[in-house]
């Protein structure tokens, strides 16, 4: 339970100090605070994700953990863009706005907290490294090719806003870093520490970042303050905080998954929606409300959610 705890501790106490500074004006409001996530997404956030993959496990990428992970991801993001089409105010939200909303209601939360749960609840942080991989290399390119798509250009137009969209997704600083890093996990190449010790320093500072930008926002809107989106944030965060973990459990048994592998995979589906989609919402300014209050309430609900998880299964 300690773990739990905490990982949430860690994050609340950096939000809280982002919502502090924010308050006082140290943090600006506006595009000056949107300065943190715009440096946290190309440059602090990518040594991070290289560092954490790098020297990652190769064998970890196999475990059948992973594949209940991607299915789960899968089934709940495409649960999100299902319903959300019968919710009221359908026609004020564009495409990535729907986008933003599904990866809100499946990105887990696998870094900042992920990884205390993981070590000190599972007892094990092998499992962390191969689900930033399947997001950040697999499934954030299909995200941010839907951000940078503008949807507005018709026929051959839009096929090359799109096929422009996808190549700026591949080449984004945070998916290069993530596929470098998985190259040198499988090949089990050596980086030299000249060159790792500096990005781990930078890589320290994308979270906090992250986390203090985000705290600094909730000075300016109330939580569910938006009645236009209230309807997805309340979707996306019972999708995430209930209904993901109960597939998990449904997809462990299918695949014969028993023991600390069924646990394992359930409690990392409950983990709370990842910051980073916080991030890419307020660097492309799509779905950001969305994003925002989806993080912020299932940081909250997961908590009670993964001890009863711990409670039933005996941790």
């Amino acid at each position: 339970m300690i773990g739990v705890i905490t990982g949430f501790t860690i994050i609340m106490a950096v939000i809280a100090a982002g919502y502090a500074l924010g308050r006082i004006g140290i943090i600006p409001a506006g595009d000056a605070r949107l300065m943190l996530n715009r440096v946290a997404f190309y440059a602090a956030t990518p040594a991070l994700l290289f560092t954490v993959v790098a020297t990652s496990q190769p064998q970890a990428l196999f475990s059948p953990v992973i594949a209940v992970s991607l299915l789960a991801t899968l089934l709940t993001g495409a649960l999100f863009l299902i319903v959300a089409r019968a919710l009221p105010g359908r026609g004020h939200h564009s495409a990535a706005d729907t986008a933003m909303g599904g990866a809100a209601a499946s990105y887990v939360n696998s870094n900042n907290i992920g990884l205390p749960v993981s070590m000190y609840v599972l007892g094990s942080a092998a499992y962390i490294p191969p689900i930033l991989v399947l997001q950040m290399v697999f499934l954030t390119p299909l995200l941010l090719a839907v951000l940078g798509a503008t949807g507005e250009q018709g026929g051959r137009g839009a096929a090359r806003s799109v096929r422009g969209a996808v190549r700026t997704a591949l080449l984004s600083p945070i998916v290069l870093a993530s596929a470098a890093g998985l190259a040198v996990c499988l090949t089990s190449v050596s980086v030299p520490e000249p060159v790792m010790a500096p990005l781990e320093i930078l890589g320290g500072a994308s979270i906090p970042m992250i986390l203090m930008s985000f705290g600094a926002s909730l000075n300016t809107t109330t939580v569910l303050d938006s009645p236009k989106d209230r309807p997805r944030i309340i979707l996306a965060t019972g999708l995430k905080t209930l209904v993901m973990p109960l597939l998990a459990w449904g997809l462990s048994a299918a695949l014969g998954l028993t023991g600390p592998e069924r646990y394992a995979a359930i409690i990392l589906a409950a983990l709370p929606t990842a910051q980073n989609v916080y991030n890419y919402a307020a660097t492309f300014q799509k779905g950001t409300i969305v994003a925002r209050d989806t993080v912020l309430i299932t940081t909250f609900a997961s908590l009670p959610v993964m001890l009863a998880i711990a409670a039933l299964s005996g941790r």
